[in-house]
């Protein structure tokens, strides 16, 4: 990969998949497209190196994206800009926003024979999963279709798009990843959409009892952020296959379990304050089955969650207390198989 662009690329995931992308392509030019909403410079500085890109500071919509790509001309599209917060309920501006500039990318890319690779979300699975959840089962691709919310159908319209593009072009390098519960650095400026894991750390570092909703059973998968970014670099090697895979750590682990893990990183023993659920929709339960993302990418998670959970509260108690810097935790132990 000699020119790279990664919308959202100075958010949360993007700024990992960019310093990732920067470490192991040290020659190549790299542009990161991000409206800042949720993204912040501060993700992309005080790592191990200097970030060498450029940056456009700027929504999709108002990119000529065509004349970009026709300029720059990369060899891959990282696409993982889009509205992220569950709770936003203006649909129009959901769907306007996260659908409307990947159908641009999808001509663009395929015009041009450019790479792309983009984030879906487990939220197309719904709050059933096709039963999957009651039955507290991996969830099979198959499984998604009926999303909840407005932001899972935006996702779940994306994916219908790049299934389009598929059958006007089989050869198109197209990879869609439908993300499960990321945890991990540069989670902190997404407020209350950070991770379940980050928010109880948080509680508990505060001095607060960690709050949860009634009877702290749900259960979601949690997966650590570098190998979220090892599978979407996966999407863009040449033997990956087109098509749509999940990105999870394919363990469901429950709130209880989280408090659990968080009071044995932390040296405490709180426990959970119990309140009710106030959300008409809930997922309950997620976990990824991963037998597609291994056969198709060629790749499966290297960390442990309940070691990666640990350690990451570990590392969060010690930049609290002015301890090391974020790469710090970009080289925690692998523990998967």
């Amino acid at each position: 990969m000699n020119r790279i662009i990664v919308t959202g690329g100075a958010g949360f995931v993007g700024s990992n998949l960019t310093l990732q992308l920067q470490r192991d392509n040290p020659d190549a030019r790299m542009i990161v497209i991000d409206d800042m909403r949720t993204g912040s410079f501060e993700n992309l500085v005080g790592h191990d190196e200097p970030f060498r890109g450029t940056v456009i500071a700027r929504p999709l919509k108002e990119i000529d994206l065509a004349n970009l790509a026709n300029q720059f001309q990369p060899d891959v599209i990282f696409h993982l800009a889009s509205i992220t917060d569950t709770t936003v309920d203006d649909e129009a501006a959901m769907i306007a926003d996260n659908v409307e500039p990947f159908e641009t990318l999808i001509n663009i890319a395929r015009a041009a024979d450019i790479k792309l690779v983009w984030a879906s979300s487990a939220a197309t699975y719904g709050t059933d999963a096709n039963g999957a959840t009651t039955q507290r089962r991996p969830f099979t691709l198959d499984d998604a279709g009926n999303p909840a919310n407005v932001y899972g159908f935006s996702k779940w319209v994306m994916e219908n798009l790049h299934r389009q593009a598929l059958e006007e072009n089989a050869e198109f390098h197209i990879v869609g990843l439908r993300y499960f519960n990321v945890f991990g650095p540069g989670e902190g400026n997404k407020g209350q959409m950070a991770s379940m894991v980050y928010q109880l750390a948080d509680q508990i570092l505060s001095g607060h009892r960690p709050r949860i909703f009634f009877d702290g059973t749900q259960a979601r998968d949690q997966v650590y952020v570098k190998d979220v970014v090892a599978m979407t670099i996966a999407g863009a090697a040449d033997h990956a296959k087109p098509g749509i895979y999940n990105v999870g750590s394919g363990v469901a682990t429950s709130f209880n379990q989280i408090i659990e893990h968080l009071n044995t990183a932390l040296g405490t023993e709180h426990e959970p304050e119990y309140f009710e659920n106030p959300y008409g929709f809930y997922q309950d339960y997620t976990c990824a089955d991963l037998s597609q993302t291994k056969a198709g990418l060629n790749i499966e998670p290297q960390y442990d969650a309940e070691q990666a959970i640990i350690q990451y509260a570990q590392w969060l108690r010690e930049t609290r207390e002015g301890g090391p810097k974020p790469e710090g935790m970009l080289h925690l132990e692998q523990t998967g198989d």
